[in-house]
Formats: C-alpha cells, structure tokens, sequence
C-alpha cells in the first residue's frame, strides 16, 4: 500500500521546477523577441527598397512627365483636325444645297424655312397620297434642324440659333399633322363613293415607309357590325353599338416617328465652363493677332524709311530692300503659323469641352412625375405614334348631272367625342365600354420585354398608363391588343436602360483605320464595326440567335447612327440623367474623357476589353485589359495586360483577371507614365506604334465619340 503512494515532492523540487519553468518561458519570449525584431527588420528592410524603388520611378516618371503630355498633344491633334474636317463638310453641304436649286429651303436660313412653311399652307385640296409625298421632304428637313442641334458643338451654337431651329421642328411638325387631317377630310367626302360591295362601308389602306392609314368609314349603320378588321391583317377595333350606329369613321394614322413627344432640350455647357475653357486660349489669339499687326508695322515703318535712302544708293538699297522683302515674307509666314497653332488651340478645348459633356452627369433628378405619367427619362417611345381617332363623317359627294356636289364644312374634320361629355339621355351606364383595339408594332423595332402601352395627355401635354386595360402581347405576330376608355395618340413604350448596366465590352482592330465594337448586355450582344467618320451595325444576337435588322451593313456617320439605334430599341447610349434610374460604376469624368481619347488613339493596333477589377478601384481610376493584336496572332488565349489609369498615371498591375483579391501592385519590371500611350509602348512592337501614329483623325475620333456616348467604364 505505501509502495502504491505517489511520491511527495519536497518544497525545494517545486521551487526548481517553477524556476526552471520560467528560465523556460523567459527563453521563448527572447527567441520570439528576437524572431520578431529580425522579421521586422526584414519587413522595413523590404519596405525601404520598395519605398525607394517607388520613389525613383515617381521622380523618373515626373522627369519625363512634360515630354510625354507634349507628345500625347501632338498625337491629340487629331481631334481638333477632325473638328476642322466636319465644320469644312457643313460649309460645303450648305453651298452643295446652294448650287443644287431643288426648291427645297435650307433649315439653317429662318427666312427659307418662314416661306417654305406659308406656301404650304396655302395649298390647298391635297390628297393623302401627295401629303405622304410632301412628308418625305418635310421629315428630311426636321431630320437635318435636329442634327444640327445634335452635332455642333455648343459652343459654336447661338442660343438665337437653337431657339429657331426648335421653332422650326415645331411649325413642321404640327403643319404636317394638319395636312394629314386635311387630306384624311377629303378623303372621307368621297367615302360612298368608294363603299366595299359587301359590306357597304369604307375601307381605306395607304402604307409608306413613314406613314401608314388605316380608315373605317360607318355608311350602313348597322348594328351588328361591330367587328372591324383591315384588308387581310388583324388590325382593328371591336368598336360598341353606339359607334356602329353612328356617322362615323374610325382612323388609325400609324406615323413611324414620334412627334408627339416634347422635344429633349439640347444638352449645352454652363456659361463659366465654356468661358473658362476657351477664354484663356482666346486672348492669347488676340494677343498673338495684335503682337503680329504691331510687328508687321514696324516693317512697313522700317520699309518706308529705307525708301528715302533709295535715291542716295540705289544699288546699295536694292540689296537691302531684298533682304528686307525676305525678312518680311517669313515674319508673315511665321506669324500666320502662330496664328494657326492658337487657332488649333482654341479648337482642341472647344472639343474637350464638348467631349467633358458627354459624360457629365446631371446634379439634380429630372421633375417629379405622378404615379400614371411617363418618365421620358426613363422610359422611351419606340415604333413610332398611332393616332386613333373616332372622327364625325363629313357630308358625303353626290352626283348632279354630271357634277359631284360636295358640302364643305367651315370648321373642317370634327372629332366625334367619346364618350359623350353629358350621358343623360343614354340608358344604361355600360353604353361606352372601352373600345379594343389590335396594333401592330414596327417590324424593325426590338421589344426585349412585352411593350407597355401608354396614352397621350393634350392638356397635360405627356404620356399616362392609364385609361388603358387588358393588354396582351403576341410576340410572334408582332400584335398588342388593350382595351382604351377614349381615342387619342398611343405609342408603345420600353424601359431606356433595359441593356444597363452592360456585362461586358471589347473594342478589337479589324483593319488599317477599323475596329469592331462589342457590348454585351443581359438580353444582347451588339457589335458595331468603326471606321474614318462612319458607324454601322454588325449584328445583334438576341439570346445566341442572330437578329436581322434593318441597320445591318448601313453605314452612317456617329450622330445618325446612334438616333438609330435608340430608335430601333437598341439603347447602349446613357444620358446625363440615367445614373438616376441603373445602379453604376460612376467615375470621374475627367478620367473617363481621357482614357477615351487615348483608347481612340491606340485603337488600331490594340485590343481592350473589360475588366472585373474596375468595379473595384474607385471612382478616380479606371481598369481595363489591353493587349497589341496582331492579324496572323492567335486569339483562343489572348494574353491580355490590366491597365490602371488615373487620368495622369497610367500603370501595369501585377495581378490577372483571375486573382483571387484586388491589388493595386505594379508587374515586376515595369514603370510609371503620364499617358496610356506611353505605358503600351514600353510592351509594343515598333510596328505596332507606327500604324497608331498614322491613324486617320476622323477615324480616332469616331471611336472616341462612340466610347465617349456608351460610357463603357461607368455602365458596365
């Protein structure tokens, strides 16, 4: 039993133990002291080389900094070149129309477009056929006024200006209407003249490719007949037995454009950014003008003087006066150099100014809109404007003797009100039911959600979802059927920024002078293919499916090209507004504009694409994949660089598109430059550079403008 006993230990054992227990501990500590002074020696040591290496790139980098700007300005000419080459085209389209004496005003002369519009007016007894006609040239112009508002810069249009062109859109607009309804009168008057032998009524279908009509002229008033549907389509109206009793005629004007719509005011600068970005370079102009005048008298002053000395040393004057001849022709060519170089100065802020607004974003949401109004800045109107309207049947033409007799009423074509302002002497409450009506919608416009259906509001002058019930959409017929409570204007509506924010973007060279374009959003794929001054749509893929659209193989200059575009449902273009209605990746603009312009300028020999780590960096940078794209390189496995670009710093980041975590390291052996062009060419080949530096200046300035207009950096 004792043996079994646990030993005891002494006082003396455990103050050993303790003792040595803490000789132990005090031990480790020194180790871990030391491990850790040795680690943090080595870190400092580390950040030290780092710091240095940092700072002798920043100061190489700073060195070189006002060489590299200068070098990037000369490249950056090209911008205000291609200013110059558009406002040369608009002078020479102006004296084109000049010579050309077709009978067609000019819409930039307000005196052309005032005596155009009165003569109009004057005609009289037009039949639809020769308004349709007429509309085309009407269009044409209203299509021009809206273009020279779009692609002058704003600082060369005149408030007076704008305010006349927007007049002019306005009297068109509304004159063109009231021929429609002119020529839909006399048309009505002969209504039993052009009677179906079936039905008895009037049917009337005439298409154009801006304009169709469809009219229902109820002659047999018969009650049964309720049913309307035009020749061989399943457009039409299921109208209620008031109507089918009534001298009416029912009219759907399909107009493919949309001039019910307030116009959009024109975006244009505050007056101290404009007069902040030019003003500077101005006085320098009138400066450098003054020095130049001054410098030319004193020559003429120095001439005369020398003229006296002619009748002393006639010889000896000779040669003088022919230095003094040379002298002056250069100080004139010199001076006329200068006057040049500031003139292209004064251009090349003008357009960064105009650029700037592309993608500055609106400080304030657009007004407040009710719960059933239309928030134009939100949603757009696609596939133009149906007018239906329910109109009073004139007095029909009767033969007399050989004459058509015709009673013309005073007050012209009368709209038939439904329903009835007073509905005292009807029995029934369900006497005007809302009327249904089957649509057909534009065959070149996309619909990537089923269309919303909205009504105009003349007293209120916009669009309203109300008043409008049971809407069904069938996508293959391209038919939407709603019940309405009261005819007036209808258009079909889609929410603007249904392909925003995009999933992702690629600009890819082509050619010498042509890129590809390819935003991808969650509905589509578009490709836009670049080249000189002109844009064309490559293909739409609608759910890995091609799309055939009508643009397809168009070309057109960047302006016309993207009003098409948004007309056709292929909205890839945010305004300055739209950072209210999609949740985006905002940038400054500053940096943005800047790493367009230089994306333009590389854009014949690189590649760029998206890059998931733009989300990441802030609002002050932007990120980007790039890489030199040859022809005959292989494009399965693209060995793509990421760029980060402050607007002043442009750097290549250590990490790929596939690391795990953002980091804003620069590669291994690379440095610091002022400009995009600059850090690309320390990887590029010398081929590669000489084709970006003779790009063409038109061409890098579509690009640009093409960028600049879909945001790529902040949308996607």
């Amino acid at each position: 039993m004792s043996g079994s006993k646990k030993k005891k230990v002494t006082k003396a054992e455990r103050l050993k133990l303790l003792q040595e227990e803490e000789e132990r501990r005090l031990k480790e500590e020194e180790e871990a002291r030391l491990k850790y002074e040795k680690e943090e020696m080595e870190r400092l040591e580390i950040q030290r080389i780092e710091k240095e290496k940092w700072n002798r790139l920043e100061a190489k980098d700073l060195e070189r900094r006002n060489e590299e700007l200068e070098e990037l300005y000369l490249l950056e000419r090209c911008f205000p070149e291609a200013e110059k080459l558009k406002q040369e085209t608009r002078m020479l389209s102006q004296w084109k129309h000049y010579i050309q004496c077709d009978g067609s005003p000019d819409p930039s002369i307000a005196q052309e477009m005032n005596t155009f519009i009165s003569l109009w007016k004057e005609k009289t007894n037009e039949t639809f056929e020769e308004v349709i006609e007429k509309s085309k040239v009407v269009l044409n112009l209203i299509e021009k006024l809206k273009f020279i508002l779009l692609e002058t810069p704003p600082c060369d249009l005149q408030d007076k200006n704008k305010i006349q062109y927007q007049e002019s859109i306005l009297q068109l607009q509304e004159l063109l209407h009231l021929k429609f309804n002119v020529a839909t009168e006399i048309l009505l008057r002969q209504a039993s003249t052009l009677a179906d032998l079936d039905s008895g009524n009037m049917e009337k279908v005439i298409k154009d490719e801006n304009v169709t009509l469809y009219v229902w002229a109820n002659l047999k008033k018969n009650p049964r007949h309720r049913s309307v549907r035009f020749s061989e389509t399943q457009i039409g109206f299921e109208i209620p037995r008031i109507l089918a009793t009534s001298d009416i005629a029912v009219r759907l004007l399909h107009t493919h454009y949309d001039h019910v719509s307030a116009l959009h005011p024109v975006s244009t600068p505050s007056k101290e950014h404009t007069s902040s970005v030019t003003e500077l370079v101005k006085d320098d102009v009138e400066n450098v003008e003054k020095a130049i005048s001054k410098e030319v008298e004193e020559e003429s002053k120095q001439q005369e003087k020398q003229s006296h000395l002619i009748q002393e040393e006639k010889l000896k004057v000779e040669e003088e006066q022919d230095d003094i001849e040379v002298k002056m022709s250069s100080a004139e060519e010199e001076s006329e150099a200068i006057k040049c170089e500031l003139e292209m100065k004064v251009l090349s802020e003008t357009v960064s100014a105009a650029q700037l607004l592309l993608v500055e974003n609106s400080s304030e949401k657009p007004d407040f809109f009710e719960n059933d109004m239309v928030d134009l800045f939100q949603f757009t109107t696609l596939g133009g404007v149906y007018h239906l309207d329910i109109l009073e049947l004139p007095p029909q033409c009767k033969p007399v003797k050989g004459w058509m007799i015709v009673e013309i009423l005073k007050e012209g074509l009368q709209k038939y009100t439904y329903p009835p302002e007073t509905t005292e002497d009807f029995e029934t409450e369900n006497a005007f039911p809302p009327i249904e009506v089957t649509l057909e919608v534009h065959e070149n416009v996309i619909f990537f959600e089923n269309p919303m259906v909205v009504r105009w509001d003349a007293e209120g002058k916009h669009w309203r979802t109300d008043g409008i019930s049971n809407v069904s959409y069938k996508p293959n017929e391209r038919l939407i059927t709603f019940s309405l409570d009261t005819f007036g204007p209808v258009t079909l509506i889609q929410d603007a920024h249904i392909n925003m924010p995009y999933q992702s973007w690629e600009l890819r060279p082509l050619d010498v002078n042509k890129v590809l374009l390819t935003v991808t959003t969650v509905f589509t794929e578009i490709q836009i293919q670049i080249k000189e001054n002109l844009c064309m749509l490559s293909s739409v893929k609608l759910k890995d499916k091609k799309h055939i659209s009508i643009l397809e193989g168009t070309w057109m200059t960047p302006i016309p090209f993207i009003i098409a575009l948004k007309e056709a449902g292929l909205n890839i273009f945010p305004t300055r507004y739209s950072h209210f209605y999609v949740v985006i990746n905002n940038k400054v603009p500053l940096v943005e504009v800047k790493a367009y312009r230089q994306m333009a300028l590389l854009s014949s020999t690189f590649a760029f694409g998206w890059s998931k780590w733009n989300l990441l960096c802030n609002s002050t940078k932007v990120v980007f994949k790039v890489r030199e794209h040859l022809p005959e390189e292989c494009t399965e496995n693209p060995n793509w660089a990421l760029l980060m670009f402050s607007g002043d710093r442009a750097q290549r980041l250590k990490i790929k598109e596939e690391s795990e975590a953002f980091s804003e390291a620069l590669k291994e052996e690379t440095e610091f430059h002022s400009t995009l062009y600059h850090m690309v060419r320390d990887f590029a080949s010398k081929e590669a550079m000489e084709k970006v530096r003779s790009s063409n200046c038109q061409f890098v300035n579509s690009v640009c403008h093409m960028l600049l207009s879909t945001r790529l950096l902040s949308y996607s």
